[in-house]
């Protein structure tokens, strides 16, 4: 996806390389919070997180791995949504956010200033708010503005329908809210201003 528009442009990255998985289908829902309210959205989930292990010495990048690097760049907004492996977050959303190092030498260097939404899903809390911790040490070491609302999921209990739809209040609340904050800091960075409601 090319930047072609004055809407702001929001990266979604996240999931598991298992399509449909909670992780992703949360990520879905902020992105389209962020796409109402007139974001170009784009998401990289499933297959296309199948990365290389990440080498910083390296010169040459796959194919999904510079479409990676490239929207990171031009993007305006960020959501990252990943599952708890372990106590951390996957070592697939890992990898894919290690990729971000090839923006050292960027005018905007790593993800300076960009917001970021963040959203950890584990079978439990515990693992569904290390997930969320980690991934806000990612944000803030990445010298990005992880967004005040961050969401966690414990998907122990059935959250979404078979077509993807959130069906707990609670959680669709804070899902919304994460895309809405993303958007929202987005416009200001250009002067616009957005209400962002609960």
């Amino acid at each position: 996806m090319n930047k072609s528009s004055n809407k702001p442009y929001i990266l979604g990255i996240g999931g598991t390389t298992r399509s449909g998985s909670t992780s992703e289908k949360a990520l879905r829902v902020s992105l389209g919070a962020a796409e109402a309210l007139g974001a170009k959205v784009h998401l990289i989930a499933g297959e296309d997180l199948d990365l290389p292990m990440y080498a910083p010495h390296l010169t040459e990048r796959s194919e999904k791995a510079s479409f990676l690097v490239e929207q990171l760049k031009i993007c305006d907004g960020l959501i990252i949504s990943s599952p708890s492996y372990h106590g951390s977050i996957s070592g697939l959303i890992k990898n894919a956010l290690d990729y971000v190092e090839d923006l050292r030498e960027s005018p905007r260097v790593y993800l300076d200033h960009l917001p970021v939404g963040l959203i950890g899903c584990g079978a439990g809390w515990q693992g569904a708010t290390q997930a969320l911790t980690h991934l806000r040490s990612m944000a803030h070491a990445l010298r990005a503005w992880p967004t005040p609302m961050g969401a966690v999921l414990n998907s122990s209990t059935p959250l979404f329908n078979e077509s993807g739809e959130c069906i707990e209040p609670l959680v669709l609340s804070q899902l919304n809210l994460v895309g809405k904050q993303v958007m929202t800091f987005a416009l200001m960075k250009t002067g616009s201003h957005l209400e962002c409601e609960v």
